[in-house]
């Protein structure tokens, strides 16, 4: 089994920063990819930014520009830094980790950006 745990979401201003974390543990042997998914009250679950063990990356249009996702594959952890944050980021996040084509799923963060 597979663990995540999310760390860093919180309350901001527009215009402001957070910076989410998301560390895997348990059965880890071979991630094939980790990332960032978000979901608003009444909206569906939606991409925020995904990286390969390789590094390549793919960000949601609406993110493009704003937020960098990076991962330390020692420490099977990804990092979702969130800049110039908009009302409209305001959701769930939630990391994803893809194994041997098998998804999990961490416990999910709240962000909530005022304006």
């Amino acid at each position: 089994q597979v663990q995540l745990v999310e760390s860093g979401g919180g309350l901001v201003q527009a215009g402001g920063s957070l910076r989410l974390s998301c560390a895997a543990s348990g059965s880890i042997f071979s991630i094939n990819a980790m990332g960032w998914y978000r979901q608003a009250p009444g909206k569906q679950r939606e991409l925020v930014a995904t990286i390969t063990r390789g590094g390549s990356t793919n960000y949601a249009d609406s993110v493009k520009g704003r937020f960098t996702t990076s991962r330390d594959n020692a420490k099977n952890t990804v990092y979702l830094q969130m800049n110039s944050l908009k009302p409209e980021d305001t959701a769930v996040y939630y990391c994803n980790l893809v194994q041997w084509n098998l998804s999990y799923w961490g416990q999910g963060t709240q962000v909530t950006v005022s304006s």
